[in-house]
């Protein structure tokens, strides 16, 4: 069983890595495998809805490394926990940028997949970049794993996210929660997914 955790900063180890680092520690501490990988710093192209990863093989037509890396290590995890800094009470607009086309080309490679996201602030916007994150895995019928209170912790330095002790017991939190579902997903024999059809509503017509 492994959880695979994404630093969205453009800092390998800044709050958010701190903040990861928390939730990965108490993954291990439960027997769960844990991988940290970051996004880096280069320019991350966005999706520009040609629609070709539909239509062909589920691969954005920017093969970039990064996107490569990330779908195809959360196609193969157990858990998934992404985690981002706050910009002006969002998350980082490259790691957004990157989501957009992973999950977007995904084909539904996530579903039931326990997910989680964490977010860093040094003061306010959390809340926001909070919502914005777990959007992705509520349309991609993810279970959502939540902790005591929402996920973030505050801080300007790593030094000051470790003196955050509430921040750094909710992270732990989710680490020991999402651990509790993988176990008992994995051991409970679950039945078939649900078929999941969608329907579309575009009004074409004007109507």
């Amino acid at each position: 069983m492994k959880v695979l955790l994404v630093n969205g900063s453009p800092r390998p180890e800044g709050c958010t890595y701190t903040a990861l680092s928390e939730v990965a520690g108490a993954l291990e501490k439960n027997g769960i495998e844990t991988e940290i990988i970051h996004i880096g710093t280069k320019p991350v192209q966005g999706c520009i809805a040609c629609g070709k990863c539909r239509a062909e093989d589920s691969k954005c037509i920017f093969a970039d490394e990064v996107y490569n890396e990330m779908s195809e290590k959360m196609a193969a995890a157990d858990g998934i926990v992404i985690g981002s800094p706050v910009y002006f009470s969002g998350p980082n607009g490259a790691l957004c940028a990157l989501l957009d086309r992973v999950f977007y080309s995904s084909k539904g490679r996530f579903m039931y997949k326990p997910a989680a996201c964490v977010v860093s602030c040094r003061r306010g916007g959390a809340s926001a970049a909070f919502d914005r994150l777990n959007k992705y895995f509520t349309i991609s019928q993810m279970p959502v794993v939540s902790s005591q209170y929402w996920n973030a912790v505050h801080g300007f330095t790593p030094d000051d996210v470790r003196r955050d002790l509430e921040g750094l017991q909710i992270m732990r939190v989710i680490g020991n929660n999402m651990a509790w579902l993988i176990k008992n997903i994995k051991a409970g024999n679950p039945p078939p997914a649900p078929e999941a059809k969608r329907e579309f509503t575009s009004f074409p017509d004007g109507k």
